[in-house]
Formats: C-alpha cells, sequence, structure tokens
C-alpha cells in the first residue's frame, strides 16, 4: 500500500524490515511509471539509507523506529528516511574513491546515495535524509 503525501512507514530497525521498503520502492514506481533504470536507483538508494539508519543510526536497535515518508508531484518522487540515532558529520566524510578506502567494507552508502538521486538533503544533524528523483 502506499502511503498518501504525508504519511510514513515505520519500522523498526531489524534488517528484515528492507523487504517492506523494497515493497513500497516497487509500489511507487509502478504507480508513477518509474522506467527500469530509475527504479533501480531509487532502490538502491532507499534501501541503502535505511541500512544506514538501522546500522549506524539505530546502532541496530529493535527498539528504535525508522520512518520512511513518501511525496510525489509530476515532476519528482521525495524519500524521507528518519532515525532514532544522534545524527553524524555528513560534511566530513572520507571519500569511498580515495585509495586508501578502497578496501573498506563501509562508507559508501552517502556515497551511493549522492550519485543515484538528483538531489540528497541532510536534515536534524543526519538523523534525516531527503532524496529526491527527478521524473522524466
Amino acid at each position: 500500500m502506499i502511503p498518501a503525501k504525508g504519511e510514513t512507514l515505520d519500522i523498526s530497525s531489524l534488517s528484515d524490515n528492507i523487504r517492506l521498503v523494497e515493497r513500497l520502492i516497487e509500489d511507487v514506481c509502478e504507480v508513477f511509471n518509474v522506467n527500469e533504470d530509475s527504479y533501480g536507483n531509487i532502490l538502491i538508494a532507499v534501501t541503502e539509507a535505511v541500512n544506514n539508519a538501522i546500522y549506524h543510526g539505530n546502532q541496530g536497535d529493535p527498539q528504535k523506529q525508522i520512518k520512511i515518508g513518501f511525496e510525489s508531484s509530476e515532476k519528482k518522487i521525495q524519500f524521507s528516511v528518519a532515525d532514532e540515532g544522534n545524527g553524524f558529520d555528513f560534511e566530513n566524510l572520507p571519500d569511498p574513491t580515495d585509495p586508501l578506502n578502497i578496501d573498506k567494507l563501509n562508507g559508501r552508502g552517502v556515497f551511493l546515495m549522492k550519485n543515484l538521486a538528483d538531489k540528497v538533503e541532510f536534515n536534524k544533524n543526519g538523523q534525516e535524509v531527503l532524496l529526491t528523483f527527478n521524473l522524466n
């Protein structure tokens, strides 16, 4: 079920709940006839944001919630992902393409989001990310 503008999908910080987010993205993209390439970008960027919220923001605490919001217009789709963590310094992240960081297993999430979404904004000291995707 697609939440209406202003509604949110609330999930606990469990990796199994990613499937609920994937279903939401699938439904939204189907309703708005999003092409396959854009669908892939949305799926990866939003699930990455949710994974970051689960593991980094909420530290994997299943008692903490993540709110996934959705808004659309004729020209764009925007997802918001907010956690209950302390936020993070999104201005000073290590560059995952730097040769010193290439072999690190973590640190690519924000990089992926910025390269897959048309616009990425962080609010509330990094506790919330807004991912905007332009519709063609």
